[in-house]
């Protein structure tokens, strides 16, 4: 069995990890013919690449790297089965037929709710107790294929994007190694999505993580910072200045912010904030 795996951050790694070890066969005979993640970005002042996670566990063991879906046939690169997940790109008709079992995708909701990019965040803000991930089958359309596989997630009263996205692909780990056999062997049968039901998230961008504090009620709020964690964080403004909203939590139906940041300053605590910054702080 040959596999190619499309993925880009730290959270999806274990997937990968896990695919490998089950199906390894020996040494330097693994599972995956290759990788298809986002090409290195210049990061920090000097501006030097930096490699994706994934891009680096496959250079470790001189698994083909590509930055550009398109490039598995160029390169010949043949496999029986994709699998997807936080990739970053839309994946082409054409790319999809590469693959004779299609390509599976683990996208972070129970679809059809909360399709699109920002499942998680949605999940949280929205006030929601339980979420889930989706493992289905790609088509054409984004989030939209046949449902292989689902299974449930509670949502904590303290879950941040961080906390309830690890906690999700770590379990989707499991879930999809103990998949792809019964799948690939066609005991597995998709059942379609209902279109009616569907909901839809966008891409967050640094501007969706403001928040006016006197105009949205406390639990939604709390919500909000919690959903907007670690990126791009929830913020307000406050005499002209950007203040990022770290932590915070209710008592008695009433916001109190923990941590925050001052633009161009080091995060601290509300108390540190308010003793130095009285002009701001009376101002939430």
């Amino acid at each position: 069995m040959k596999i190619v795996f499309f993925g880009t951050p730290e959270y999806v790694l274990p997937i990968l990890k896990a695919i490998h070890k089950k199906f390894v066969t020996g040494p330097g005979k693994s599972p995956i013919a290759a990788v298809v993640t986002q090409s290195p970005k210049p990061v920090g002042r000097k501006q030097i690449l930096s490699y994706s996670p994934i891009d680096k566990w496959a250079h470790e063991r001189n698994i083909s790297t590509f930055y550009q879906s398109s490039e598995l046939a160029i390169n010949n690169i043949e496999a029986d089965l994709g699998i997807l997940a936080a990739y970053g790109e839309i994946i082409r008709k054409e790319v999809i037929n590469l693959f004779p079992k299609g390509i599976l995708v683990i996208h972070p909701s129970l679809l059809p709710k909360y399709r699109g990019a920002s499942p998680i965040q949605a999940a949280i803000a929205s006030g929601e107790e339980t979420t889930g991930v989706s493992i289905i089958k790609m088509d054409e359309k984004v989030d939209h294929g046949a449902i292989v596989s689902q299974f449930k997630e509670n949502i904590n009263q303290n879950d941040t994007t961080e906390t309830l996205r690890a906690r999700l692909f770590e379990r989707s780990a499991e879930v999809i190694t103990e998949l792809i056999e019964p799948y690939m062997k066609g005991k597995i049968t998709p059942r379609e999505q209902n279109d009616a039901e569907a909901t839809f998230t966008k891409l967050v961008t640094k501007q969706d993580g403001f928040i006016d504090l006197k105009k949205i009620d406390p639990e939604d709020a709390e919500r909000f910072i919690r959903a907007m964690s670690p990126w791009p964080s929830a913020w307000t403004l406050a005499e002209g200045k950007r203040i990022k909203l770290l932590k915070s939590h209710l008592e008695a139906g009433k916001l109190f912010l923990d941590e925050v940041q001052l633009e161009g300053k080091n995060p601290v605590k509300w108390r540190e904030f308010e003793t130095a910054y009285p002009q701001f702080s009376r101002l939430f």
